[in-house]
């Protein structure tokens, strides 16, 4: 099978669970276990959940417009440094994606952070926003959007109890309440499941 073809979604698929579960089927089957490099896993994951939601009208309902951004922002410890570089920690940089350029990083120091996905990697939470519109500090990187969901990427210690959070999975709507808790439990199993996947 072409790896284009794992975004197609088959018409007997009707429900926001069938929807996750089979996009998560499709996103294992591209996950090599013999290649765990983050680049090229977020990579992937971000073009099949853009264009598996393009590909499903129904998850957002009849007349409703669909995703317009959907990517990952990540911890800048991530990153290699240039030698003209200074590390900067406190940042959010932003890693693959499909849609409209964004914002190249996010503050998440103390006092300055700002956004649904600081929010997210702070509190270490998903974060379904309904309306963008009246969220306090949202952070337009395209004037279309109107709903948004933030799930973290938390990497967990074996043997002990620490975690660490890597970034963030963010998606984006052209619709107001786009998103709901099913999308929420379909999103942090893909996340889990990408973190697992990957050398960090």
């Amino acid at each position: 099978m072409p790896h284009a073809d794992s975004a197609l979604v088959p018409e007997t698929i009707t429900t926001k669970a069938e929807f996750w579960a089979h996009t998560y089927s499709q996103l294992d089957a591209l996950l090599d276990s013999d290649q765990r490099n983050w680049v090229t896993n977020l990579s992937n994951a971000s073009s099949l959940i853009y264009n598996s939601l393009l590909a499903f009208p129904a998850h957002f309902g009849n007349g409703q417009r669909g995703v317009n951004w959907c990517g990952f922002y990540l911890d800048s410890p991530l990153f290699p440094l240039s030698s003209k570089s200074k590390p900067v920690s406190s940042r959010l940089l932003l890693g693959p994606f499909n849609g409209k350029p964004a914002c190249q990083y996010i503050n998440t120091a103390p006092g300055k952070a700002r956004g649904v996905c600081a929010d997210s990697f702070l509190q270490r939470r998903t974060v379904v926003v309904t309306d963008v519109e009246s969220y306090p500090g949202h952070i337009a990187c395209d004037g279309e959007t109107r709903s948004e969901i933030v799930c973290p990427l938390i990497l967990s210690s074996d043997g002990d109890n620490t975690s660490r959070v890597l970034g963030v999975l963010d998606l984006d709507c052209l619709a107001v309440e786009a998103f709901d808790d099913e999308d929420k439990a379909g999103l942090e199993k893909i996340a889990d499941q990408l973190v697992k996947a990957c050398d960090w």
